[in-house]
């Protein structure tokens, strides 16, 4: 049996490999697992397969880049984009990590709040991955700029007042832009392509907690 790690010390390793593998993606570099374990996991050769699959995982989700291995024998990884919206392509000459799986959950949100999401159903479903707004995340930056100014001038959001709101609320809708570069039955196909690689790298949840998870969407 390996040897035990409390909870906190598992997500420490998760978040310190969230960081490194766009350091390598951002460098064009490959990586190994051999790398991985002696930069950021610290040897914890037992605790590797479930550390790296919730990274990836995550990685996938909020950028839209997929960490593939490309020499089975070496563990040797490498990292690509898998979605085709030109807001990541833009950003390529500037250093800029991909941010193309961030802007489809948020396309997501608002097609199923009826094309119009409430901000604090939106900022409320980034927390939960970590992106807060007020707090300066290593891959996005400030949220609350990326989706209100950035996104909103490129076209690919709308940030407007709800209608007849007091105290003023705002919610978020699809930009022109968005229309434009991907379609509703894409970001779906995106969304239901990353369900199904997360059920096959992480085990099946308890009834409890699938029952909990069910309530909540």
């Amino acid at each position: 049996t390996g040897e035990f790690l409390p909870p906190e010390a598992l997500k420490e390793m998760k978040a310190n490999l969230i960081k490194f593998l766009p350091f390598k993606y951002l460098a064009k570099e490959l990586t190994s697992q051999a790398e991985i374990l002696k930069k950021v996991l610290r040897d914890n050769q037992e605790h590797f397969p479930v550390v790296f699959s919730q990274a990836s995982h995550c990685l996938e989700l909020v950028c839209g880049v997929e960490v593939k291995e490309v020499d089975p024998r070496e563990h040797i990884y490498m990292m690509v984009p898998n979605l085709g919206l030109t807001c990541d392509v833009m950003l390529s000459s500037g250093q800029s990590m991909p941010k193309a799986g961030l802007l489809v959950l948020i396309l997501s949100l608002i097609m199923q709040n009826g094309d119009r999401a409430p901000e604090e159903k939106v900022w409320g479903a980034l927390s939960r991955l970590g992106v807060c707004v007020g707090s300066v995340h290593c891959v996005f930056g400030e949220p609350r700029t990326l989706l209100t100014h950035v996104w909103v001038q490129e076209g690919y959001l709308e940030y407007q007042q709800v209608p007849y709101s007091y105290p003023a609320r705002y919610e978020f809708l699809w930009g022109p832009r968005a229309y434009a570069e991907t379609s509703k039955r894409e970001v779906m196909a995106f969304l239901l392509r990353i369900k199904e690689r997360a059920s096959r790298a992480f085990p099946p949840l308890s009834a409890e907690a699938a029952r909990e998870e069910d309530e909540a969407a």
